[in-house]
């Protein structure tokens, strides 16, 4: 009998230990992501970016929860939360023919029509600021921040993922309102009005080639100003509300097509030699004049003649004797 009992006892002792062991198993497998949710429930934002924030536990729904603010201290955004950073300060999409300075790779310039059919290259920046009204950014967060947008260079990326993420939104959403402000404001202007030289390779009887670079300043500025005006509109409307604000658009240049751009220059060292041989002829006209001018002062005055014929003479002569085989003595310094 007393085998037995110890057996029993040996036995139950083991199933203890054997449950003892599964719940501490148990127990880690809960308190291993309980302590990384814990860790990761802590967050801040830096000077430079506001974040939003989506409940993600496994017992939560995926709606924001906050807004923290740019250069916030620690924050508990709650159990599994996805945090979303957008940029806070003033940003901007450059427009370039400088290869690498631009928003995309490699030469990126807006080509648009001028009124009288020549395709104008546009340069600038847009300035701008995401709007960082609590309200305003949820409903961004919804409408853009739960999609992912295709890169310039084929990836895709939501908004908030880093600079290539903010650029891939820009780049799909925000780039052709740009285009569309440009071809509408462009396309009220001929292409001599925005680049003179544009009138040395028309056909137009009127055209007037001298066309002041202040007036292409001035219609430039026209088009900045107009930009400037529509941008904000035409973003609000497409994007759904004012999700950007400060927009600010600086037109830095305006170009044209290469093969136009090569007509000109040549157009313009034909007149370079044109002016040229105008100025040849003018000189000897001028000289001619002169000569003119000169003899008939020496046929009025045949001593002057004699007095510019001895001043021409070179140094160091002593005798002078023209058509006079005895020579006259010049007196020697």
């Amino acid at each position: 009998m007393p085998s037995t009992s110890v057996r029993k006892e040996t036995g139950g002792s083991r199933s203890f230990r054997g449950i003892a062991v599964l719940i501490v198993i148990v127990l880690i497998v809960l308190a291993v992501p309980t302590v990384i949710g814990a860790f990761n429930g802590f967050e801040r934002t830096s000077g430079g970016d506001v974040a939003v924030v989506r409940d993600g536990g496994p017992l939560d729904n995926n709606k924001v929860r906050q807004v923290i603010d740019p250069a916030s201290g620690v924050t508990w955004i709650g159990w599994w939360s996805q945090i979303h950073r957008y940029p806070a300060q003033q940003r901007f999409y450059t427009i370039t023919s400088t290869a690498g300075q631009g928003e995309r790779s490699g030469v990126d310039v807006v080509t648009v029509p001028s009124s009288d059919g020549v395709n104008m290259g546009i340069e600038g920046t847009v300035y701008f600021a995401l709007n960082l009204d609590h309200a305003t950014l949820k409903s961004f967060d919804d409408k853009f921040g739960t999609r992912k947008f295709r890169s310039a260079a084929g990836g895709t990326f939501s908004p908030w993922d880093g600079d290539e993420g903010w650029s891939a939104f820009l780049d799909q959403i925000i780039r052709p309102v740009i285009d569309n402000d440009l071809r509408t404001q462009v396309n009220a202007f001929r292409c001599a009005e925005l680049v003179s030289s544009c009138a040395l390779v028309q056909n137009n009887s009127n055209q007037q080639g001298g066309l002041q670079q202040q007036g292409n300043n001035a219609n430039i500025a026209k088009i900045q100003d107009a930009v400037n005006t529509s941008l904000a509109e035409d973003l609000k409307s497409t994007l759904g509300a004012e999700f950007l604000t400060n927009i600010h658009f600086n037109l830095s240049r305006v170009t044209l097509p290469p093969e136009v751009q090569a007509a000109v220059d040549k157009a313009q060292a034909a007149f370079a030699q044109v002016t040229e041989a105008q100025a040849k002829v003018a000189s000897a006209r001028a000289e001619a004049d002169a000569n003119k001018a000169r003899q008939d002062g020496y046929n009025k005055c045949p001593t002057c003649a004699e007095i510019e014929k001895l001043k021409a003479l070179p140094q160091g002569i002593t005798v002078y004797a023209p058509g006079n085989t005895g020579g006259v003595a010049l007196p020697t310094k």
